[in-house]
This record gives C-alpha cells, sequence and structure tokens, in this order.
C-alpha cells in the first residue's frame, strides 16, 4: 500500500504539477472502484494475454498490474479466471489500456480493473516480452515500482522515488483547500478568493 491512497487521483495530479494522468479513456469497470499499489508494468499486445498471465506469476502482493494494450477494444485479453488467479497472488488490481471480459464476474469478486471498455473476443499466448517493463500510455511514461492510484475520475501515475515529496505536495493541496471552503463559507467568493 502507498500513502497515497489516502488522496484523490485529481489531488495527486494537481498536487505534483498536473502530471501523471493516464488519458480518461481508462476508467473503473464498475463505479466506486478504487486501487493503489506500485506497478508492475508490461506490454500486452490487443488480442493476446501471455503477457498478463506472466505477469500474474511475477507480481509480489500489493502490486498493480499495468498493460500497455495498445487502447484495442476488440479483444478481452482478462476475465473471471485470471482474476481470481491475481487475487490468489495478492494483486491489488488491473489497469489496462484495452477491453477485459467476464465483467460481471470480476465486479462480483471485488478486484479493481480499470480500463477502456468489455469485449467478449478470446486472445491468443504467443506475445513474449520481459516482466516488468517500462512502458508509455497516453503521454505518461509507467516504469516498475511507480505509484499507481486509481478512483471515480481516474488513474495517476506517481514515479516512485516522488512518492514521500507527493504526499507532503498532496497534504498542502488539502490544507489551502479547506482554506477556501471555510472562506466560502464565511460569505465570500470563489472566484474573489482565486482572484479571477
Amino acid at each position: 500500500m502507498t500513502n497515497l491512497s489516502k488522496f484523490g487521483t485529481a489531488t495527486i495530479h494537481e498536487a505534483i504539477g498536473q502530471r501523471g494522468a493516464l488519458p480518461s479513456r481508462i476508467q473503473a469497470l464498475r463505479p466506486g472502484m478504487k486501487l493503489a499499489g506500485r506497478a508492475l508494468p508490461i506490454r500486452s499486445p490487443g488480442g493476446d494475454n501471455l503477457m498478463l498471465h506472466k505477469a500474474i506469476r511475477a507480481a509480489k502482493p500489493g502490486d498493480v498490474i499495468v498493460a500497455d494494450a495498445g487502447f484495442c477494444e476488440e479483444a478481452g485479453p482478462f476475465g473471471d479466471l485470471m482474476t481470481l488467479s491475481a487475487q490468489a497472488a495478492g494483486i491489488a488490481g488491473l489497469v489496462i489500456s484495452g477491453a477485459v471480459r467476464d465483467s460481471e464476474d470480476i465486479t462480483a469478486y471485488g478486484f479493481p480493473v480499470f480500463c477502456i471498455g468489455r469485449s467478449i473476443k478470446g486472445t491468443t499466448k504467443s506475445c513474449d516480452g520481459p516482466v516488468p517493463d517500462t512502458i508509455v500510455i497516453g503521454a505518461v511514461r509507467i516504469s516498475p515500482g511507480d505509484i499507481i492510484v486509481g478512483d471515480a475520475d481516474g488513474v495517476v501515475v506517481v514515479p516512485g522515488e516522488e512518492e514521500a515529496k507527493a504526499v507532503r505536495l498532496c497534504h498542502e493541496r488539502e490544507d489551502k483547500e479547506q482554506q477556501l471552503r471555510e472562506k466560502m463559507e464565511a460569505g465570500e467568493s470563489l472566484q474573489n478568493l482565486m482572484g479571477l
């Protein structure tokens, strides 16, 4: 677990200089899903799920598998059986720039998945590669050990070495916003407080 798990993704993104936001197409499979942990990034070409199987075997408890699937919507490389396998390994969740299937089962198991959609189409098991890897999703570089946080607003990535600084910046941002709320409750307008 990470100390950043107590903050919302928008707060983290803003606090670290409006960095780290994954493309907004990547959303929680179902409302209410949240995840936080260290990234185990892989490349998982659309239509193939061998690398997802390899990542489950390589993951440490608390890891979040982050799969670059090239925004492929016409394959479901992760489903109910892989969910059970990931849970047994103690994996904290999955972020994939692709689709998944068996969504109702995944939800029933309580496993957090952030993806771009659902597809019933099956996959092959032939595309191999390193685990972990360094990947880029959208414009965000994701390296092994980076911090991943996902909630109802999306997914944010924080470089692993910046975790302590990001926690401090998030606290500062929340304190500043609380002060604004108190002034607004006292009758001041947000626009005046922001000098707009």
